[in-house]
């Protein structure tokens, strides 16, 4: 491979843009190590031993149970996997805490609040607190003695944040601040000892505060009564002349959108690891669900309708697994790298989720959407049992749905894939036009190269780099339509959206391709890579056809369409077969085809 193949020089984000891949790249769930197992089926005990059994109590949030659980978790140190040991952390690697995130997306409505504190709760601390706010609330929030929330959403202002009414006053002394308004849909409000909250000062200034709970004029709303996730506690946060000491800002006035939209990168990609957790939980219902269920004499797993189902589980999720692990090897180094330079591990691990900010928004909205699509067939799979809230299946069911709005919406996550994309091309990262040229070039010569390689899968890396090919084309001619403003992107989000989806489709198609090279080639994974290749092929080419009627002249229409039609082929495939190899290793192994 190394041979035929550029090695990947930078651990930059977008890379898989930028240079030709190799397969020993990338991390895979195979070079998982025995302490990260030991770690992860530590959380999975707890899981197993506190959670599971008392599901309908946190359901119900009786006696106020998941705030007792997060104490626990904090005993175990699970809560300060990602904290410095000098603030009270364990300092884990990031390794570590994905497979900690992943456990933690089994137990529905306690991983929302475990996700909110140790994210969006500690994490603004962690990167942009001073030494005294670090030392003060880290230790306590590590241990689980103080549990944190985070306050931005309001009734006007939700993806909108920037345009937050909350305000915050100097007091006439100059020693504090005088917060007044309200918050909605606030995680983890009803039992927080802290809250991390957004308020303009001097009108217009955007700025961030610590607020601690008992605050004088704080008080909460009423928990809602939500469609899913109702052992979360979820309520609205009033301030009413909460007086908050000048110390208490957080980072610096009117740069509160730095410290909002940075904690959110490594938000969305926790989620994401979450919803994969969940997922391989649900497949494992799934099939055992099917391999018992008996009717017209067999296993209802034993009919190709639901063979399908199983295997089209296992296919998103393997994929999903493989953009994870992918990801999470690439910020290990790079947080290992920046730290051995001197960075402070807060600030390493900061600048790692920015460079990686796309792939954070790309793993958010591909796990929540794997997520949902498995557990609407998990559904299926149970029939009316599925429906029934005796099980698991219905309460999962309604608790996926969030995933798609928490951590910023999936529209505003694809609109923001393609947004930030730009904004490294502006920045040198991502020369556009040159890649849009070199492209142009070719189809005009009617010669599309390919890199030679001695992958075992080889009419994937073609279609890999094609669809990379097809990629700088429609970014390019985007980019460049938008500077003659013949269109306006911020407008036009159809198109943009559906160049968002052929980014998420191109990363976690490549990160599947990886993985399948580096582990060796098994029947399990050929057929998983050849399904997916075939269905992936098929949705870019959808993707750019919409693209280019959404934003190309119909005269330049032939053009276009032939250049997308042979820049994402890929040979046909019989599918049927191969989703029926992946059903039956799953029905063998009772679960998820790791």
């Amino acid at each position: 491979m190394e041979s035929s193949i550029s090695k990947v020089t930078t651990l930059s984000g977008i890379h898989f843009l930028n240079e030709d891949v190799p397969a020993h790249s990338t991390y895979t769930p195979s070079e998982i190590t025995e302490e990260h197992q030991m770690i992860s089926d530590m959380v999975a005990e707890f899981i197993k031993e506190k959670i599971f059994p008392n599901v309908a109590k946190i359901e119900k949030q009786v006696d106020n149970i998941a705030a007792e659980y997060m104490e626990e978790v904090g005993a175990l140190g699970i809560l300060s996997a990602h904290i410095p040991e000098s603030y009270g952390g364990m300092g884990m690697d990031f390794i570590s805490n994905t497979m900690i995130a992943q456990q933690m997306g089994t137990c529905g409505s306690f991983s929302v609040a475990y996700n909110a504190h140790t994210g969006i709760g500690m994490l603004p601390i962690l990167y942009f607190g001073t030494e005294d706010q670090k030392q003060q609330y880290l230790p306590k929030l590590s241990s689980g003695e103080w549990k944190a929330s985070y306050c931005l959403t309001e009734p006007s202002s939700g993806s909108d944040a920037l345009n937050a009414k909350s305000k915050a006053d100097l007091s006439a002394d100059g020693n504090s601040y005088i917060i007044n308004g309200q918050k909605m849909w606030i995680s983890n409000a009803g039992f927080a000892d802290l809250f991390i909250v957004f308020a303009q000062v001097d009108g217009d200034k955007f700025s961030c505060f610590i607020v601690e709970a008992g605050a004088e004029g704080l008080t909460l709303g009423a928990e809602e009564d939500k469609l899913g996730i109702k052992g979360s506690s979820t309520r609205q946060v009033f301030f009413e002349n909460v007086k908050v000491p000048k110390q208490n800002l957080l980072g610096e006035i009117g740069k509160g959108h730095l410290i909002a939209f940075n904690v959110l990168n490594i938000g969305r990609y926790k989620l994401g690891v979450s919803c994969l957790g969940g997922a391989k939980q649900l497949i494992t219902e799934s099939v055992s669900y099917a391999n018992e269920r008996k009717q017209f004499g067999t296993a209802i797993g034993n009919f190709g309708a639901i063979k399908y189902k199983i295997a089209e589980q296992n296919i998103r999720v393997y994929a999903l697994e493989s953009a994870v692990f992918r990801m999470a090897g690439f910020m290990d180094k790079k947080i290992k790298s920046l730290v051995s330079n001197g960075v402070t591990y807060g600030d390493a691990k900061l600048q790692a989720a920015e460079e990686f900010a796309i792939e954070c928004s790309i793993i958010k909205v591909l796990g929540s959407e794997v997520l949902d699509y498995v557990v609407d067939e998990a559904v299926q799979v149970y029939g009316g049992m599925g429906y029934s809230e005796e099980g698991n299946i219905a309460r999962a069911y309604r608790d996926s749905r969030i995933n798609r709005i928490f951590e910023g919406t999936n529209e505003i996550n694809r609109l923001l894939i393609v947004s930030m994309l730009y904004k490294k091309a502006m920045k040198g990262q991502y020369n556009i036009a040159e890649k849009a040229m070199n492209v142009q070039k070719e189809l005009t010569s009617g010669e599309i190269t390919t890199q030679d390689t001695d992958s075992p899968f080889p009419a994937e890396r073609a279609c890999m780099q094609g669809v990379k090919k097809l990629v700088h084309m429609l970014i390019g001619y985007a980019g460049q339509q938008s500077m003659n403003k013949a269109i306006d992107l911020k407008e036009a989000q159809e198109p943009v959206m559906n160049l968002s989806d052929i980014l998420i489709d191109l990363y976690t198609a490549e990160s599947l391709l990886l993985r399948a090279e580096k582990d060796g080639i098994t029947d399990t994974n050929a057929a998983i890579v050849t399904s997916y290749y075939h269905d992936m092929s098929h949705r870019v080419y959808k993707n750019a056809l919409d693209f280019i009627a959404a934003t190309v002249d119909e005269n330049a229409y032939p053009m276009f369409i032939k250049a997308a039609k042979s820049l994402c082929f890929y040979p046909i495939q019989n599918t049927m077969k191969s989703r029926r190899v992946v059903a039956e290793a799953a029905s063998v192994s009772g679960g998820y085809v790791s």
